[in-house]
């Protein structure tokens, strides 16, 4: 195992926050659709990994703090035109929403039961949603710490690999999203 270098932990997160910052801002460069989010992840996430440095003490409320500010420029992202378009999209999103939910509890279940995972943190890993609203459900539950494991790499398989499969799949010229 690495030697972790001793420091104070308000260091520790500034080192974390500059390498997730670093290679956010470096994925910017490579044109992958959350490429910021990616890179901040493999960059804070790396660095964890590395064992150089302390695991990250978040000051009490920080995860909270930090939900409640991507919740809200998610919310700044819902106007009256979305709400227009749910007019139409309703349905696919309660099939979608129910077959996620399913297929969720299935392969939780599936996993605990063929490799052996805890039933708790392979229900939690395999639910549809965030990486931080399930991580914080898991630490009510004494296992947030594999949840977001579970679900960081899921985020980031996902981000590497829709953005080209919705390429390959859709036609030429029907998608209207920025390059």
């Amino acid at each position: 195992m690495a030697k972790q270098i001793p420091m104070p932990s308000f260091v520790t997160l500034l080192l974390y926050l500059l390498c997730g910052a670093a290679l956010g801002s470096l994925m910017l460069l490579t044109g992958i659709p959350a490429a910021p989010l990616l890179g901040a992840i493999l960059g804070a996430g790396l660095l964890s990994i590395s064992g150089q440095l302390d695991v990250a003490a978040w000051p009490l409320g920080t995860k909270t703090i930090l939900g409640i500010a991507i919740g809200t420029v998610i919310g700044t992202g819902l106007n009256r035109e979305t709400l227009g378009e749910l007019q139409l999209l309703w349905k696919p999103a309660l099939i979608i929403t129910f077959t996620l939910l399913v297929s969720g509890v299935l392969v939780g279940l599936l996993i605990s039961r063929f490799l052996g995972v805890d039933k708790v943190i392979a229900l939690l890993g395999a639910a549809p949603g965030g990486t931080i609203g399930m991580s914080l459900v898991g630490e009510e539950f004494g296992v947030g710490a594999a949840v977001a494991a579970l679900h960081a790499v899921r985020l980031i398989t996902v981000l590497f690999l829709i953005p080209a499969i919705v390429n390959f799949l859709a036609p030429l010229g029907s998608l209207d999203a920025p390059k």
